[in-house]
């Protein structure tokens, strides 16, 4: 049987992204207490803090994320959105043009923080790896004396 690990004993240049069970279990509880927090300090009437409070926690989670855990960490926070966020609270609605955009919006966001730290990420690796350069062995010269 062929097993595969790691032979590099150092620190990884790159650091492991979260499980994905994790972050979907973080956009659960965050969305859930987001959302209660907004609406009771300015209600259920403003969608669209809601909105971007969730984009912007979505955008967060994604930082730590792997990239397929983008549409998960979405459909949680569309879920509180739409169910507690707008009246009738707690009863889930279909509205296309609407629900298709606060989809597109949060996993926007959610890529977009992905895609940002794993820029970022590779930019500090690329940095931290150096290329070792040795000094040039010195040749014997012509005279005696040179070296």
């Amino acid at each position: 049987m062929i097993q595969w690990v790691s032979l590099g004993t150092g620190p990884r240049p790159v650091p492991q992204p979260v499980s994905t069970p994790l972050v979907w279990a973080t956009a659960f509880a965050g969305a859930m207490a987001l959302v209660a927090v907004l609406n009771a300090l300015v209600g259920t009437d403003r969608p669209g803090l809601a909105l971007t409070a969730l984009s912007l926690l979505s955008a967060l989670l994604g930082v730590y994320a792997r990239f397929t855990a983008a549409p998960g960490t979405a459909a949680l926070c569309w879920l509180f959105l739409n169910g507690f966020a707008i009246p009738p609270a707690g009863v889930l609605t279909w509205a296309n043009p609407r629900d298709t955009f606060w989809l597109v919006c949060l996993l926007t966001a959610a890529l977009t923080g992905t895609a940002l730290a794993r820029l970022l990420q590779a930019r500090a690796a690329y940095r931290r790896l150096t290329t070792s350069v040795l000094p040039r062995p010195q040749e014997p010269g012509d005279w005696p004396g040179d070296m």
